[in-house]
């Protein structure tokens, strides 16, 4: 990489934060500063979706199931547009470690190229299969009726989120987070005002119903979008992009690809496993298709600490090898872990203690409340290894180290976490909560797997 420094880069209104050297002072304040934001802005891009079912599950078992299985299969995609963003930030945030922000804005331009392809591919697709999609689940008609608009619609719009991601990446590997927490604040509350005015028909809006609710995420995506290209275009934020000389950099984009592939079939692997459980827990009738994806969405709102924790550590170990400082990086990864841990510790207390009130926000049907509960106290078990396993993943992936990260989910996920899902709830006395179970036994493995490899040290010699 080369050491020079391209100034007009760099935005002359960088704040302190923005403009700070991470490759230098406490690794343990420069981590919270970091991550906090991270973290926020990761709570945040859970909240749409959860006040989509929150507001859609006024609507009844069949739309809350609907929905939240169509959020699964939209997660699936999103998780892979997210892999191949880590290519991204892993070379972005090396670029800025080595001083190097030419090659830094190159990188993230490619990363734009990479988005448009992606849409265009996978939501063309996906829009023309959404109904065949959720009917290979297995789920009854109604179920399909109210989740296929809902569903429909992401994939249309999927590009918006696409550049949404993007933006988001490119400010966070060149150390600025507080930036994307600004944007994601305001593109949030937006879409919270808006989703019941668009499900319900309130004021001079149809009602849509569940169709209400994608529209909301499509049009609050649009307006981050927005927001987060005239950050990075205008020099608010620590990476300014310039399109002074640009064009499509086929090695750069093969190494993006390269690099982030590994990443995206983590988490295809990962999300796919929860399509796969939601597809075990079908036949055990529509409670428990409803309960089960109430619990994956509260699930998902915990590990945003552990992603937020383990990305944010990435970018101070990917700055650390960038500046030839492996000996901070490897500290970063487990100050990351051990501080994700002891939150993952608090909100299984939390949640044991107060998780029919969490419940009951989305659903209040007795039959729902009870079943909901009980998979909760079975879940929170794995959240002493849950820290360990997305923490350190998530560092390795901003690292650059994909591949490692992708054999452990793998093994975790296809080898122990569904046939054991599988073999639980149909040929044991556990029912439908032998899934519960076999996702605790699998989270253990994979906290176990990452532990073991980052202390290794192998991901130091790793190139991108």
């Amino acid at each position: 990489m080369a050491e020079t420094v391209d100034k007009e880069s760099i935005s002359p209104r960088t704040g302190p934060a923005r403009g700070r050297d991470w490759t230098k002072g406490s690794i343990f304040r420069n981590l919270l500063s970091l991550a906090w934001p991270v973290i926020v802005s990761g709570s945040l891009n859970n909240i749409g979706p959860t006040i989509d079912l929150i507001w859609v599950g006024k609507l009844g078992s069949a739309s809350v199931a609907g929905v939240g299985v169509a959020g699964m299969l939209v997660q699936l995609l999103d998780s892979l547009k997210m892999g191949l963003d880590m290519g991204t930030r892993a070379m972005i945030a090396r670029h800025v470690g080595a001083g190097d922000s030419r090659g830094a804005n190159n990188v993230a331009l490619q990363g734009y190229v990479v988005t448009i392809g992606f849409a265009a591919i996978v939501g063309t697709s996906g829009a023309l299969l959404s109904v065949p999609i959720l009917r290979m689940m297995g789920l009854s008609p109604d179920v399909v009726a109210q989740g296929a608009p809902y569903l429909r619609i992401q994939f249309i719009g999927i590009l918006t989120m696409g550049v949404v991601r993007q933006n988001e990446g490119t400010m966070q590997s060149s150390g600025d987070t507080i930036s994307p927490m600004r944007v994601a604040i305001v593109y949030r509350l937006f879409h919270i005002a808006l989703c019941p005015f668009l499900v319900f028909g309130w004021w001079i809006f149809p009602r849509l119903g569940t169709s209400g609710a994608a529209y909301t995420g499509i049009i609050s995506a649009c307006l981050g979008a927005g927001i987060g290209l005239w950050f990075l275009l205008s020099g608010h934020t620590r990476l300014r992009l310039r399109f002074k000389e640009f064009h499509p950099d086929i090695r750069v984009i093969w190494r993006i690809v390269k690099v982030g592939v590994p990443a995206s079939i983590t988490g295809m692997q990962r999300t796919f496993g929860q399509v796969a459980l939601a597809w075990i827990v079908v036949p055990f009738g529509t409670v428990a298709v409803a309960a089960h994806s109430l619990t994956q969405k509260i699930d998902q709102f915990v590990s945003v600490v552990a992603t937020g924790m383990g990305q944010a550590s990435g970018v101070l170990a990917a700055q650390n090898l960038g500046a030839k400082q492996p000996g901070r990086a490897e500290k970063s990864g487990w100050l990351g872990a051990s501080l994700c841990t002891a939150v993952m510790v608090a909100a299984s207390v939390a949640l044991w203690v107060w998780g029919t009130d969490v419940i009951r926000l989305f659903n209040s049907e007795p039959a729902l409340l009870d079943m909901g509960y009980a998979f909760l106290k079975i879940q929170i078990l794995s959240y002493l290894f849950l820290g360990y396993a997305m923490a350190l993943q998530n560092c390795l992936n901003v690292i650059g180290d994909t591949l490692p990260a992708m054999l452990i989910v793998l093994l975790s996920t296809f080898a122990v976490q569904i046939p054991l899902a599988y073999a639980l709830s149909q040929h044991t006395g556990m029912g439908v909560y032998g899934t519960r179970w076999a996702i605790v036994i699998g989270t253990v493995v994979m906290g176990v797997g990452c532990a073991l490899y980052f202390r290794l040290g192998a991901w130091k010699r790793k190139r991108v």
